[in-house]
């Protein structure tokens, strides 16, 4: 066992498929000589070498469209959009290419690309640094989507996109990236994708969250305890594919929930994950599903920033409210 942060636990994913697949290969804007913006590929280059792990030019449509071409010649990219506010100009590729290559060969090609995106607010960045769009890559038929929240769940989870043969957008919580320290195994292991994790067994109300929101969640919880509610707690890890069983099962036993998510509210996660709830649990509920939300405007500059980012005070608000609907 290693203490490793998230950035630390994506690293050593890395190191372990480039070591035993020669079909892995690693590029993006500056990940080669200086190991990415965060650092997440540090090193890499020099133990792997300039044709394995790379620095692209600065255009993410060139990025994605030859990771397309890759993969369907039989390698395994895995790519790095700087930030995910860059990712925009891949999108094209993603969505006509990347995600619909195996339903437009009939299943003759694949696509067993990773892509890498540092995601969400919370570190004072500019424009285009701060947003949370996950739900638009989870409405995507053909990708999968998956965000982790801890370093044990970010090394498993990377391993695990890697060897899958679909896309999968690999959502990194940047606000966490350094905040949190956990012992992982130096081992190669994989975490299922599509599998949510019960983190904490309550009796009073679920609450559903993933990434940097786990944390804030948790902070919540202690409010929570000291006035007598019980929460459970599901980390989502996937959000696509979501799992929808965890989710109906604990709604069914606690009659409550309550999703916390950094994007804006509106055709969300979140939305998503009080759907299921109706239809899975409707005659279980003692209370309207409820979501915890960013707003529906564009993530403000630093200085408007912390009007915008989900407080545990906020969120157990929502918790003490819906437990006594």
């Amino acid at each position: 066992m290693k203490v490793m942060t998230i950035v630390n636990a994506v690293n050593d994913a890395l190191d372990i498929k480039l070591g035993d697949d020669r079909n892995v290969i690693v590029y993006g804007e500056d990940v080669g000589v200086e190991g990415g913006v965060f650092r997440v590929t540090e090193n890499l280059q020099k133990k792997y070498g300039v044709e394995r792990v790379f620095d692209s030019p600065l255009a993410e449509d060139g990025i994605m469209g030859t990771a397309v071409g890759m993969a369907v010649a039989g390698l395994r990219p895995v790519v790095e959009m700087q930030f995910s506010g860059f990712a925009y100009p891949a999108f094209n590729q993603i969505i006509s290419h990347a995600s619909r290559m195996r339903n437009r060969s009939r299943g003759k090609y694949t696509t067993p690309i990773v892509v890498r995106m540092p995601y969400g607010g919370g570190i004072n960045a500019l424009e285009h640094h701060s947003e949370s769009m996950e739900a638009i890559y989870g409405h995507i038929p053909g990708l999968k989507v998956v965000i982790p929240s801890t370093p044990h769940d970010a090394k498993g989870l990377m391993i695990a996109a890697i060897e899958s043969n679909d896309t999968v957008i690999f959502m990194e919580p940047k606000r966490i990236y350094r905040a949190i320290k956990q012992e992982v195994s130096e081992d190669k292991f994989s975490i299922p994708i599509g599998k949510a994790k019960v983190l904490s067994k309550g009796s009073d109300v679920t609450v559903v969250a993933y990434g940097a929101m786990i944390r804030e969640v948790q902070k919540a919880m202690i409010m929570a305890k000291n006035a007598g509610i019980s929460v459970e707690l599901i980390d989502l890890r996937t959000i696509y594919p979501i799992d929808r069983e965890t989710i109906a099962e604990s709604v069914k036993k606690t009659g409550r929930v309550i999703t916390v998510v950094e994007s804006p509210g509106s055709f969300s996660v979140a939305s998503e994950i009080s759907q299921i709830a109706n239809e899975e649990a409707f005659v279980y509920l003692e209370a309207p599903p409820k979501r915890v939300t960013g707003f529906d405007t564009i993530v403000p500059l630093p200085k408007g920033e912390h009007h915008y980012i989900i407080s545990p005070e906020k969120i157990f608000y929502e918790i003490e409210r819906t437990v006594k609907f």
